[in-house]
């Protein structure tokens, strides 16, 4: 049988835990949600348009960048919303049918511009990276010489006659 205090124990570590969680959670919702006002606010200072959850998201990519805000903090905030990402697409999906007609009239220039941007995408990136992955010279490091001298020719002959 369990002793009363060891139960007390256990639903204080258990409680303490829960609130840990919490603030956790709390504290990753918050900062993701600074960012949003941030960039809101950001935007509606610009001169051009430019939507705000875009800055926001800028602002929260430099915080973690620079180390400002430790990754561990937005983390529970941030794998929470990922797990329950598609529930979030239901009312975007939903309200592009409200838009079904005017979509459908549209569909040719919407899948052509898809597939050209797309097909784009792809070379650039194809292009960028065998710019970035290739062969380069070290400034300073000797390079080795492709033509024989004489004097190497004549030793290697020396070699073969032994």
């Amino acid at each position: 049988m369990m002793n009363s205090r060891y139960i007390e124990e256990l639903s204080i570590m258990s409680f303490q835990n829960m609130l840990m969680i919490g603030w956790q959670y709390l504290r990753a919702f918050a900062l993701l949600y600074l960012c949003l006002i941030a960039g809101n606010i950001i935007s509606a200072l610009l001169p051009f348009s430019l939507p705000g959850s875009i800055i926001g998201l800028l602002l929260l990519f430099g915080l973690l960048a620079s180390q400002i805000i430790p990754s561990h903090w937005v983390k529970p905030g941030c794998s929470l919303l990922m797990k329950n990402m598609t529930l979030l697409f239901l009312p975007i999906g939903v309200g592009i049918m409200n838009y079904y007609p005017q979509l459908s009239q549209q569909m040719l220039p919407i899948a052509l511009s898809c597939i050209v941007s797309t097909v784009i995408i792809m070379i650039v990136v194809a292009y960028s990276s065998h710019y970035i992955h290739r062969e380069r010279i070290i400034i300073g490091a000797k390079q080795e010489e492709e033509k024989t001298t004489p004097a190497l020719l004549q030793q290697s002959e020396e070699k073969e006659k032994c």
